[in-house]
């Protein structure tokens, strides 16, 4: 199965589960905790800055909340930046098939290396897949971070749970609305 099929059908199975805060309060709430989320990962990790202070941008999703038995999906809201400021909301869909069991909670950090990949994400839809190389935040985990074949790196804040995953994963990034 293609990694695009893959991704379809996960999209369509973890559908709703994220989607754009639809009243102001909640993107207000949304906006403060990825800009929480971002202080802590610093806080965690200052050699995070460097990383975010040379993209174009970053994608911010606060809470994805990940879970599966053979085939596992997640989801998650999240706030997109660029020049360090909000510019839109984004939503996460993410599916995974493999040996896994149970279920995880986590921060997730995407941050762009170009502009060319930034407006592509605010363009629409993004399959980040298995083409981006992920970090578990730590100290000095930045200076492991890599950009992968799209010019992306990931950043990942455990919140929560416990989950066995040896599984093939891909990822989708949706802009959903705008500032």
């Amino acid at each position: 199965m293609t990694t695009g099929k893959f991704l379809l059908i996960g999209s369509m199975l973890v559908a709703g589960c994220a989607t754009a805060p639809r009243s102001r309060s909640a993107r207000v709430e949304l906006q403060d905790r990825a800009a929480g989320t971002v202080e802590a990962i610093l806080e965690k990790d200052p050699s995070v800055q460097p990383l975010l202070d040379n993209s174009a941008g970053y994608i911010v999703f606060p809470e994805v909340a990940e879970g599966g038995f053979i085939v596992g999906g997640g989801g998650a809201q999240g706030v997109i930046y660029q020049g360090g400021q909000p510019i839109a909301f984004a939503q996460l869909s993410r599916i995974s098939f493999g040996a896994e069991v149970g279920g995880q909670k986590y921060a997730e950090l995407i941050v762009v290396r170009d502009q060319f990949m930034l407006d592509k994400i605010k363009s629409g839809s993004v399959n980040i897949g298995g083409e981006a190389s992920a970090v578990i935040i730590h100290a000095g985990a930045a200076t492991e971070a890599r950009w992968g074949e799209n010019g992306v790196a990931v950043v990942v804040d455990p919140l929560g749970g416990a989950m066995l995953n040896l599984s093939v994963a891909g990822q989708q990034i949706k802009t959903t609305r705008r500032m």
